[in-house]
């Protein structure tokens, strides 16, 4: 056989080999999932990124999807269903309704699949694998403190911007509010919103500005001598403010919430929100990414909940509230800064 032929063949059979070898290092990458409630909430794009930086320096590759928008469950199922058929064996997801994601959830789990839920639990919490997720019972207490001392002994007139009935995360921060102003409330197992005689006003926010000021317009028709408002989340709180100030009352009330976006910490500089509980997405998404490529490399799956950390911020401290400033604050906030 002639040499260049035989160099021919040896360079055919070189180039197969280094395709195989690729072939075989893609089909033993990780492939993991990240499904989120929306793709526009600053907290969801900030995990998106967190996932993608930790996916990227794991050597895994990450698929993302979201709902349109809060509850959109159809979404969110679809989005399982398209993740496994690309091969996904991890998926981390916050679900849109904690209950209706469950049957999905299990038949993927069926299919090996290992379910990590972020910032939101399923419902029951071990329809999924793992939760990793700031305690939002906590964030709520923490809140609920700040705001008793605030008041200062003054007869509480509250009004509570909700989430939405039902939702796990909901019920923990507004229930977690209420034990830790001293008021009588649910624990933390429990999906029903307390309530009390000092509550004056509640109303569903959906976690958005506009339905938020809406709500807290409606509530000032009916209660105009409230005092504090108690939000689920940031968003929700601007739009309370909003309402506030139009009816010329935004300087005699006390506005706390949860979540620890930069827009949110701006606002608690700016005196428009006194307290936020701060929360941290990024490290939520990247603790999934990690024991996302730990099972594909060793089968072992992550179980129970961890606990991603929540810090109270404020540029007013008050006396036996632990809380950080809006210096720390916005060291460690998220979205636009």
């Amino acid at each position: 056989m002639p040499q260049a032929r035989r160099l021919a063949r040896s360079a055919v059979a070189l180039s197969a080999l280094a395709l195989a070898s690729f072939a075989a290092g893609a089909a033993d990458q990780p492939v993991i999932g990240l499904i989120t409630k929306t793709d526009t909430n600053p907290f969801f794009v900030k995990m998106k990124e967190g996932a993608q930086a930790a996916a990227t320096a794991k050597g895994a590759k990450l698929l993302t999807a979201a709902g349109k928008a809060d509850g959109d469950n159809a979404g969110q199922v679809t989005a399982i269903e398209n993740m496994i058929a690309g091969g996904a064996k991890t998926i981390l997801i916050t679900p849109n309704d904690s209950k209706a994601i469950v049957p999905s959830i299990k038949k993927a789990q069926g299919q090996g699949v290992m379910f990590i839920a972020l910032d939101s639990p399923a419902d029951p919490q071990d329809a999924t694998d793992a939760l990793f997720a700031t305690n939002n019972y906590t964030a709520g207490e923490l809140i609920g403190k700040y705001a008793k001392v605030a008041l200062a002994g003054k007869p509480a007139k509250i009004v509570t911007l909700d989430l939405f009935p039902g939702h796990p995360v909901g019920a923990q921060r507004h229930n977690g509010f209420m034990s830790g102003f001293g008021l009588k409330a649910n624990d933390a197992k429990s999906n029903e919103l307390s309530k009390a005689p000092e509550v004056v006003c509640s109303a569903d926010s959906y976690g958005d500005q506009a339905k938020g000021q809406t709500a807290m317009e409606n509530c000032l028709q009916k209660n105009p001598d409230v005092n504090l408002v108690y939000t689920i989340n940031e968003p929700a709180a601007a739009g309370a403010y909003q309402a506030l100030k139009s009816a010329g009352k935004e300087k005699g009330v006390i506005i706390v919430s949860v979540d620890g976006g930069c827009a949110g910490v701006k606002n608690v500089k700016a005196g428009v929100i006194a307290a936020t509980s701060q929360q941290y997405p990024l490290k939520m998404a990247a603790m999934g990414v990690d024991a996302g490529v730990e099972y594909a490399k060793t089968g072992k799956k992550v179980k129970g909940y961890t606990d991603t950390g929540v810090t109270l911020i404020s540029d007013k401290p008050m006396q036996g509230v632990d809380s950080k400033d809006t210096k720390f604050g916005m060291d460690n906030c998220w979205g636009n800064k």
